[in-house]
């Protein structure tokens, strides 16, 4: 069996009387990506600062990369690639001398290093802006070069800590693209993230961390499943077909206005295989079928007790 990317048990930081981690498990597989959700002061930084040998753990241990983090650091920094939430971009040098410095502190040799920060330059799209100095790039641009960066070393592991905060959209799905092609090429990519949307879409796994503990993992589908409101709704034009299906579904909701039924449910497929089974047999035949499950909004407000109203769960119409 393959050994995961990063193992952790029962991580633990204090700082005095503040407990930051509460005994963390994690599991991530190589070559996906795994997104670590949570609350600001939630502890999701921390997470990455020990699990890439920033800081040390107050107790549990992690292997990153077959390598226990406190025993082995150096090796596990040999593998790891890590983006902080603020760029180690300097802007006072140009893309180009950025990405040659961080070459020259991986020990390339000059010919090797110019090869590899050509490259790179080049995959995120900076070959125009390669000799303009650092400040002068947009925010996006400074988050693709910080990435390029981190790759210089071919690092088998990547943490993302909250790599598209500041972003605006464009820049965020452009970033949204390049995680994608690094999990592509078989890097392991180990995400925190604040927005939820982020997670929904790249994450193969999700962990919600509040208040020091994972409150739930899974896949996104997973979690979602996890809070009730879920629903199908039944639609239907003939008014005898309502009634009949109104009749024989007694547990449904009806709306006799809109010629509508709700049935509870986790939107999984066997339930709608039952309910599109049943319609079957009974010669029933429903106009429009639709599922509506909560979101990750939901998920996150549900299991950290976040204030405000989530958003309106999506609708997928079958």
């Amino acid at each position: 069996m393959t050994k995961p990317a990063i193992a952790a048990n029962g991580l633990r930081k204090s700082y005095g009387d503040k407990t930051v981690l509460d005994g963390v498990d994690l599991i991530v597989p190589e070559g996906t990506i795994f997104s670590l959700l949570g609350p600001n002061g939630a502890g999701k930084t921390t997470t990455v600062q020990i699990l890439s040998t920033l800081i040390s753990a107050g107790g549990g241990h992690a292997q990153v990369a077959g390598h226990d983090v406190a025993a082995d650091p150096q090796a596990v920094r040999a593998a790891i690639g890590v983006t902080g939430q603020f760029s180690a971009v300097d802007g006072l040098i140009t893309g180009e001398e950025n990405m040659l410095l961080m070459a020259d502190l991986h020990h390339l040799s000059k010919q090797e290093g110019r090869r590899v920060a050509a490259e790179l330059l080049k995959r995120f799209d900076l070959v125009e802006a390669a000799k303009k100095p650092a400040s002068t790039y947009s925010g996006g641009m400074k988050r693709r070069l910080d990435i390029a960066m981190t790759l210089v070393g071919k690092p088998r592991i990547i943490f993302l800590d909250e790599p598209t905060t500041g972003l605006d959209p464009r820049s965020r799905h452009n970033m949204w693209g390049i995680i994608r092609e690094l999990v592509s090429d078989g890097v392991t990519v180990f995400l925190t993230t604040q927005y939820l949307e982020e997670a929904d879409e790249l994450a193969d796994r999700i962990a919600v961390l509040n208040d020091g503990r994972i409150a739930a993992e899974g896949t996104a589908a997973e979690l979602k499943r996890l809070v009730p409101g879920g629903h199908v709704r039944l639609r239907f034009t003939d008014p005898v077909a309502y009634r009949a299906a109104a009749l024989a579904l007694e547990q449904a909701a009806r709306d006799d206005d809109a010629l509508a039924l709700q049935i509870p449910s986790d939107g999984s497929q066997r339930e709608l295989r039952s309910i599109l089974d049943w319609l079957d047999s009974a010669g029933i035949e429903a106009d429009e079928l639709t599922v509506h499950t909560p979101d990750l909004d939901d998920v996150f407000f549900a299991l950290t007790g976040g204030a405000g109203v989530p958003t309106q769960p999506k609708e997928a119409v079958r």
